[in-house]
């Protein structure tokens, strides 16, 4: 009996034993846990990559490539981008210049029509890139091209210089001979001849548009000639010819920027401008709007505000401000046709400009 009660005791814990596992015990509420920490985000990267080179003028040259520079960062801070910069040293860079930057951006703009044969290369290089350059024709699918008329702006200061002469002797300071300054020279002869055909206009080149010493020497041999207004179209040489007139007392005029602030003396008569930041610009803004416009040439001329000419000295008298502005009307509707080369300029037959 002892035996069979004993079994019978040890049946009943069991059961209970079973009944008690598959239980569950009540439990207080867990504790949210600990929000897990974040990994950092990994760093957004730009849709688009953008980068200049400059010619071998260089940034600083308060000229060409500083306004080239300026148009890529406006676009830069337009559109959340830091630009990229190579600067030239000697034409032996650009090649090499180009293929670099291709290799880390998206979109390459060379600055000058001396890098037009380094374009050619380096957009065959990399079909798979895009590009840009300034002052000259690449005829290829993945490159855009942006010229100006710089000769209708130069016609302009022509105008201005014409007037305000007090010699009858002007004179114009090249960079380096090429269509492209040719257009600069005769712009401002005919705008010259245009107002004033007893002056006389004088025409040297600098062979460089990185040597401001060669500029004031060229200046300073001008003026021996009698000029009492010197427009250049050089570069940094320029900068040379502007010290070259708070020395010696004549008008100089300056291109690509307003370039008063370049004078210590006040000695800048007005400016020729040409938007080389519009041309940046547009190049950039093209290919984030995808209305990249690769195998074709957009050329900037009055109507697109792409040249002109600025009076940041205050110097250009009113009365030949209103006749500048009026040639201005008359290119810009075409009543004007500017010549762009010496051999249209010798059958260019001045119009009244009244």
């Amino acid at each position: 009996m002892l035996k069979k009660g004993l079994v019978l005791i040890l049946a009943i814990v069991m059961v209970m034993t079973m009944f008690t596992g598959c239980a569950q015990p009540a439990q207080a509420p867990a504790e949210p846990a600990p929000e897990a920490e974040k990994a950092p985000a990994e760093e957004s990267k730009p849709e688009l990559s953008f980068g200049m080179i400059t010619d071998v003028g260089g940034l600083g040259d308060k000229s060409f490539n500083d306004s080239a520079w300026e148009g890529l960062q406006n676009a830069g801070k337009e559109l959340g981008v830091e630009p990229v910069i190579l600067q030239s040293t000697k034409q032996e860079d650009y090649e090499a210049n180009i293929g670099n930057m291709a290799q880390s951006v998206d979109l390459t703009i060379a600055v000058g029509y001396l890098m037009e044969q380094a374009m050619i290369s380096g957009s065959e290089q990399y079909p798979d890139r895009k590009f840009g350059i300034i002052d000259t024709v690449v005829n290829a699918p993945n490159v855009m091209s942006v010229t100006f008329k710089e000769h209708d702006g130069s016609f302009l200061v022509g105008v201005i210089a014409g007037l305000a002469t007090k010699s009858n002797v002007v004179a114009f300071v090249g960079g380096m001979e090429g269509p492209l300054i040719e257009k600069f020279e005769v712009g401002y002869r005919a705008g010259v001849a245009s107002v004033n055909p007893n002056a006389k206009v004088l025409v040297n080149y600098t062979g460089a548009f990185d040597n401001p010493d060669k500029g004031k020497e060229i200046a300073i041999s001008q003026f021996k000639q009698k000029a009492d207004v010197i427009y250049h179209a050089s570069g940094a040489c320029g900068i040379g010819v502007i010290q070259a007139a708070d020395e010696n007392n004549f008008w100089a005029i300056g291109v690509d920027q307003d370039q008063s602030a370049l004078s210590n003396n006040n000695r800048v008569l007005c400016s020729m401008i040409k938007r080389v930041d519009v041309g940046t610009y547009t190049i950039v803004k093209s290919y984030a709007d995808n209305n990249f416009a690769g195998g074709k040439a957009v050329e900037l001329g009055l109507k697109e505000d792409g040249v002109g000419y600025s009076d940041g000295g205050n110097n250009v008298p009113a009365e030949i401000k209103a006749v500048a502005d009026k040639a201005k009307e008359l290119v810009a509707n075409g009543t004007i046709a500017v010549p762009s080369s010496r051999k249209e300029l010798e059958a260019f037959k001045p119009v009244e400009i009244k």
